[in-house]
């Protein structure tokens, strides 16, 4: 099942009901909120962004929130993702599987990073080659000198090629939080894709804290930032609509937001079918899992639909 993604732009006041979300917007004229027009099944919900400074949410609604599994992000004062909220208890054999990742060997990283970054360039390179007609035999040449753990950083190699290609048409451009459009687009983007992961990640088990490449002790959410890589090209293929639409992406708009939220449902090509990129990641974290523990030697990652 699908689980929705809930944005929450304006002044409101959510609250718990019956297993519902409910919906009080004060600026709504008398709306009422117990003719059942404004609520939303609990069991629905996969991600809840709060991007105004006036919402008011109960404990119980997050409670009942996290049980699902769902994932709470809160926004700052320029309304980009600042805050994620998960349950700490995910999975029924948790424990088990925290030791199993604790446990990982070294080479067995390496691998599952070298895997990582294959997947990730040969993603950028079919998206570059699809939506500009860059040539990109060096880039899928790439993908099979990527040594364990990437050892000589192919992945920046690629990236270098990969971000001089993407946006012909805007001078200058270069990748960056703080560059210009449509960098705005990718962090926020990307801020989506990352608590989708995550939330995968805990439903799988396992901890978002402890990667398998990134190990910067200031984040907690090192291996979420590994397992979305291969992911993210999907995120520049929709700023790539954007763009083409006429969009104004000096700003990020809530046309546009409404977009970039749609992320979790976005199509992707996994396990030999099409599916949407919120159960794709699902497949992808429960195989890392199964990887962890000596099941599988490969973790699942997708591909764009030919």
């Amino acid at each position: 099942m699908i689980k929705r993604t809930l944005y929450f732009g304006n002044p409101a006041y959510l609250s718990l009901r019956n297993s519902q979300l409910v919906i009080h917007l004060p600026d709504a004229n008398g709306m009422d909120d117990r003719t059942g027009n404004n609520t939303v099944p609990i069991e629905d919900i996969g991600i809840v962004v709060l991007d105004n400074k006036q919402i008011t949410i109960t404990t119980g609604l997050m409670e009942a929130l996290l049980a699902n599994n769902s994932a709470l992000i809160t926004c700052d004062s320029s309304r980009m993702p600042v805050g994620l909220m998960l349950p700490l208890n995910g999975n029924t054999t948790q424990s088990e599987r925290f030791q199993d990742q604790i446990n990982a060997s070294l080479p067995l990283q390496k691998q599952l990073w070298q895997q990582t970054i294959q997947c990730k360039i040969a993603n950028q390179a079919q998206l570059l080659q699809s939506s500009q007609g860059v040539v990109v035999k060096n880039m899928l040449a790439w993908v099979g000198e990527v040594r364990s753990g990437d050892s000589d950083n192919m992945e920046a190699r690629a990236a270098a090629y990969y971000w001089k290609n993407m946006f012909p048409n805007i001078d200058n451009f270069t990748r960056g939080r703080e560059g210009i459009a449509p960098n705005n687009l990718l962090n926020y983007g990307y801020a989506i894709l990352r608590a989708v992961v995550a939330r995968s990640l805990v439903g799988s088990g396992l901890l978002p804290t402890f990667g398998i490449h990134h190990h910067n002790k200031y984040n907690a959410y090192c291996l979420a930032d590994d397992i979305m890589e291969p992911y993210r090209p999907f995120v520049d293929k929709l700023v790539l609509e954007i763009i083409a639409s006429g969009d104004d992406i000096s700003e990020l708009s809530k046309t546009i937001k409404a977009k970039l939220l749609g992320i979790p449902v976005l199509d992707v090509f996994i396990n030999n079918q099409r599916s949407p990129l919120m159960i794709a990641v699902g497949q992808t974290t429960a195989s890392l899992a199964k990887c962890y523990a000596g099941e599988l030697r490969k973790i699942t990652y997708p591909s764009f639909i030919d």
